[in-house]
């Protein structure tokens, strides 16, 4: 039984041992840079094909290249020379180009002569590697470079003896005939089979064929190690990871491997195996897993094959109903055309059956010379009246000769030309290219907008698909970050919101200070296309707080307009600064203009932001104490000389306590560029600077960086500390603390011109645009009691 076992085991395998080239059990194969193998005599043939020079070949591997039956047994006794090469050595190590007879290449080692000037480059041969379906570069060298696989050619022995269970013989190569006798033995370094009395002959004991490796009989003699291509008789005994590639000690020392990380071949040799046994394992203890995947598979080719026939009966019925179409049209085309050509013949032949009638001796002609002889006025006036307006008539029509119908029938030519071109495109339904998310316009507020477009080039879409999910979340747990947070989520899967119609969609209740995970995918009717690329959108890192700006705290009002909304302010100096400009110089202060938001936080955590103009001179924004901005504002003639200096971000009065906290913190932004201040309260992220990359010297006067197109601002009441952001990445930007003693408010400073915007919510986007799709996340402990009940 275990005999049959393994006997069937070995039969599966066979598919495994075939070339590639020739589809038959590998021979003497050779490994590719590309790691698949193919017969040593497949490649030669490959090559020259391809138009590179044959190399030489070695003998077949049942004909020993070197058999000594027709030595003496003395002979045999004697110290054998040094072998000038191998066979396979020789092939291995022929170069794509035959030496030169001024510069013979050393036998024995793979150097190659100097080229002199002006000579044409190496040829870099290129091998078609039919599994890989690409050309795979051998190297000047060709062959040369390619081992050759010694454990598939043991596997592939193994598989024969196993197939063929020994009933195939190999004789010795040394009895005289008609005795030929069963070889017993091999010999490894004589590459030859003997039967037990020959190999005793050729080997006697005390001569250094004595210590011949003796092997089984076999057909094919492999070298007993792998040795380097290009040092001979050199071991490989190293492993170059980067590289990829067997190394001898020689080839380590070169500064191509320089930075490389290199391993001894037995560490790489343990690893490798560790590797594919935990590999082969896994395979093993998941055979429910992969039975289940082939009867997926094959239930799903029975589909193909059903489906494929109703969608082949579909096509034939859809070519019958244009077919049907096109002869009812045309039917109808014909008939319109014959009743044309009737009424055209008709209109033509009256026509002639008027000219004939005006012919001398017929018709109109005939009567007219007989009414003439009517002698009786009366009755001659009473009859000729009718005579003579036919008789007008055809005079003014002979003047006047036209055809009573076009007979060319140029009207009645088809121009198939569009549909031509259609029935020529015409073609399967194909589903929706992956849309693009408009990176611009998606942002996380209040709530989660995404939009998106699809390409020109795409077919139409009856609605989309959006997918969404929490990153770094495992079900009913917190987050974790790293490498296993993303396995986590991967594993929690994705949130799908079906049948969107539109271009965006809208997603509220969302968690905060979260990264969600987002992608799109269209839906005609061939079925779903492929998905967008994800996007990655960061929800606030506290409640949204929705306000509007308070124009009646505003310095200079006539220098300040708020838009209706209340939610944009533009500070335009005009006629009233000019005359000022003799205080300018005393303070800056003078030209001020101060907004506050109609909302004063007194608990909690909250985010908003807002947008400055690139072109502002100069815009303050932050929070300040409700008390002290009053104060600010009502007393201007304090102005010149501030007790608080809304710049600095700290108290400046000395006889305050070093640790009270400054009544204002503002960040100024201006000339598209944003000021951070450097304190003890900049906002540090694993001690490096969010925004430097840690190398940047700190300076005391601060930095300035490109000013984002949105800038966050998030106030922990209870901390009295408020953190700005790059609203479009959530990267922090400046951290500083506030005094919250009292009832603390948005506040905006204008210096110069400028203009701010304050982030419209999701929820409140106007009604005109385009109807996007709510969804509502519900709280993850809900879903959990749920599932408890």
């Amino acid at each position: 039984l275990s005999v049959c076992f393994q006997q069937s085991n070995m039969k599966s395998l066979e598919h495994e041992l075939h070339c590639p080239v020739c589809k038959e059990i590998v021979k003497q194969p050779v490994v590719l840079p590309c790691q698949h193998s193919v017969c040593l005599m497949c490649a030669s043939e490959v090559l020259v094909a391809n138009g590179y020079p044959p190399p030489d070949l070695p003998p077949e591997p049942n004909s020993p290249a070197s058999t000594p039956n027709m030595r003496s047994p003395r002979q045999a006794r004697r110290p054998t020379p040094k072998s000038e090469q191998r066979p396979i050595d020789r092939v291995l190590r022929s170069g794509p180009h035959p030496p030169s007879p001024s510069m013979p290449r050393s036998p024995g080692h793979g150097t190659y002569p100097g080229r002199r000037r002006k000579e044409a480059p190496p040829l870099v041969m290129m091998f078609p590697c039919i599994p890989c379906g690409r050309d795979v570069e051998l190297g000047e060298k060709g062959l040369t470079d390619c081992l050759r696989n010694l454990t598939l050619e043991r596997i592939v022995e193994r598989y024969r003896h196993t197939v063929s269970l020994g009933s195939v013989a190999v004789t010795c190569q040394f009895c005289k005939p008609p005795q030929t006798l069963e070889a017993t033995k091999g010999c490894a370094d004589c590459r030859a089979n003997f039967c037990n009395e020959c190999f005793k002959l050729y080997h006697p004991w005390g001569t250094p064929r004595a210590q011949h490796e003796h092997i089984q009989p076999t057909l094919n003699f492999r070298p007993k190690v792998l040795t380097c291509t290009e040092h001979d008789q050199e071991k490989l005994q190293f492993y170059c990871r980067s590289c990829q590639r067997l190394l001898c000690p020689l080839c380590k020392l070169r500064r191509t491997h320089t930075g490389h990380k290199i391993l001894p071949v037995a560490q790489a040799y343990q690893a490798l195996k560790e590797k594919i046994t935990k590999e082969m394992n896994y395979i093993l203890s998941s055979q429910d897993m992969v039975l289940t995947q082939i009867t997926q598979l094959e239930s799903a080719i029975t589909q193909t094959e059903v489906n494929s026939v109703s969608a082949r009966e579909q096509l034939a019925q859809s070519i019958r109903d244009l077919t049907a179409a096109l002869a009812e049209r045309h039917a109808s085309l014909t008939q319109a055309l014959e009743g044309a050509r009737q009424k055209r013949g008709e209109a033509l032949a009256a026509q002639v059956a008027e000219r004939r009638s005006l012919m001398e001796h017929a018709g109109l002609i005939a009567f007219t010379q007989e009414l003439l002889k009517e002698a009786d006025q009366p009755c001659f006036v009473q009859a000729a009246r009718q005579t003579h307006n036919r008789l007008s008539k055809a005079i003014e029509n002979l003047q006047h000769f036209t055809l009573a119908a076009d007979p060319s029938f140029r009207h009645f030519q088809l121009d198939v030309s569009k549909e031509l071109k259609l029935l020529t495109e015409l073609n399967f339904i194909q589903a929706p290219l992956a849309p693009v998310i408009d990176t611009q316009r998606s942002l996380a507020y209040d709530q989660l907008f995404l939009c998106w477009r699809l390409p020109q080039e795409s077919a139409p879409a009856w609605h989309f698909s959006v997918e969404y999910r929490r990153r770094g979340v495992v079900p009913g747990g917190a987050s974790r970050g790293g490498i296993r947070g993303g396995l986590a989520s991967a594993r929690w899967g994705w949130q799908r919101l079906d049948e969107v119609s539109g271009t965006s969609a809208v997603i509220d209740r969302l968690e905060m200070d979260s990264v969600y995970v987002l992608r799109v995918r269209g839906c005609n009717k061939a079925g779903f296309g492929d998905y967008s690329e994800e996007v990655y959108l960061h929800t606030p890192p506290a409640p949204v707080l929705n306000f509007y700006l308070d124009s009646r705290w505003g310095l200079h009002a006539d220098r300040l307009v708020v838009n209706k909304e209340q939610r944009g302010a533009r500070s335009v100096p005009g006629l009233s600064l000019l005359q000022a400009a003799d205080h300018a110089l005393t303070s800056c202060h003078l030209t001020s203009d101060l907004l506050v938001g109609d909302v004063a936080i007194t608990q909690g955590r909250h985010y908003w932001a807002c947008s400055v103009e690139p072109g502002s001179y100069l815009v303050k924004v932050g929070v300040g104490l409700e008390s002290k901005l009053q104060e600010w504002f009502h007393l201007p003639q304090d102005m010149a000389s501030p007790r608080y200096d809304p710049d600095s971000g700290h108290d400046s009065g000395a006889e305050d306590a070093l640790d009270s906290a400054p009544p204002f913190c503002f960040l100024t932004m201006g000339m598209g560029k944003i000021y951070l201040p450097q304190h003890s309260h900049h906002h540090h992220h694993g001690n490096r600077d969010p925004i430097t990359n840690g190398n940047t010297p700190p300076t005391p006067a601060g930095l300035t960086y490109p000013l984002p197109p949105r800038l966050g601002v998030c106030l922990d009441f209870e901390k009295g500390r408020v953190t700005f952001y790059d609203a479009h990445s959530l990267r922090p930007l400046w951290e500083g603390h506030v005094d919250c003693s009292g009832p603390v408010c948005p506040a905006f400073c204008f210096i110069g011109g400028g203009a701010l915007q304050l982030q419209e919510l999701v929820a409140n986007r106007n009604a005109d645009q385009t109807p996007v799709r709510r969804v509502t996340i519900q709280p993850r402990a809900s879903n959990l009691n749920n599932n408890n009940n």
